[in-house]
């Protein structure tokens, strides 16, 4: 039998070490009964028990033990136990991040998209190129990568230039998105043909007075050519730098 360990971070939160958690169920159980004794003892408020993918046996134990499902992934599950009741758990993720570009070209032209998968029946119904976020990847690399990837153009960060919040959006979560003006390198469409099904370079006037262009994203278009919009800003202090990000 191994028994669990943890340590205790600033608000009274038993942090289980996961390498602590075996993998033979018996095992596991025995030492998450003595860790709860020990906890209600403590003054231990809550318990933070991460379940590695080698030991996902042990799940429905500590469900029954009281733990509930914080979060997870591929390669683990989180779980909490309120020892102290009532005690405060804070919220995993609640937000999806999302950006997009909008690119005029030296002809006042807008490079938009036609996505290949939309209602059915729905015209082209064009749109600015843009996407989600990938882990630890900063808006303004974002915006640059997502317009490349769907469209072949390459840019350079410019600003931010508008947001929207909207709840509800997937799985019961929010999402944020962020509108990025770019500057082009180039002019020549290499179009990602997995996702999108037109891709061009339209007269900016043409784009804000066709019918088929949702109100939102005239919106957007206006708000990145008539504001000068938030630039990337360091600031002293924060290190790594890689690892921050300041507008203003």
């Amino acid at each position: 039998m191994s028994d669990l360990v943890w340590s205790v971070n600033p608000f009274g939160g038993a942090v289980i070490d996961p390498d602590s958690v075996s993998s033979l169920v018996l095992d596991f159980e025995i030492g998450l009964i003595n860790a709860i004794n020990k906890w209600r003892t403590e003054d231990i408020k809550v318990a933070w028990l991460e379940i590695p993918k080698s030991a996902f046996k042990a799940i429905p134990r500590a469900s029954e033990e009281g733990f509930l499902f914080h979060h997870a992934t591929e390669e683990y599950a989180m779980m909490t136990l309120q020892v102290e009741e009532n005690a405060f758990v804070p919220p995993y993720a609640t937000h999806y991040i999302g950006i997009g570009g909008v690119v005029i070209n030296k002809d006042d032209e807008l490079l938009v998209v036609s996505e290949r998968y939309r209602a059915s029946g729905r015209g082209p119904g064009y749109k600015l190129p843009g996407g989600a976020l990938q882990p630890g990847e900063h808006l303004a690399e974002a915006a640059v990568r997502e317009v490349f990837e769907e469209t072949g153009i390459s840019t350079t960060f410019q600003a931010l230039t508008f947001f929207r919040h909207w709840h509800g959006y997937r799985y019961g979560k929010s999402d944020i998105y962020f509108v990025a003006r770019l500057s082009p390198q180039d002019n020549e469409i290499t179009m990602q043909e997995e996702e999108i099904a037109e891709c061009i370079w339209m007269p900016v006037d043409q784009f804000l007075n066709e019918e088929s262009v949702h109100l939102f994203n005239k919106t957007i278009v206006r708000s990145a050519t008539e504001s000068e919009g938030l630039k990337v800003t360091p600031i002293d202090g924060y290190e790594p730098a890689e690892k921050f990000e300041f507008f203003k």
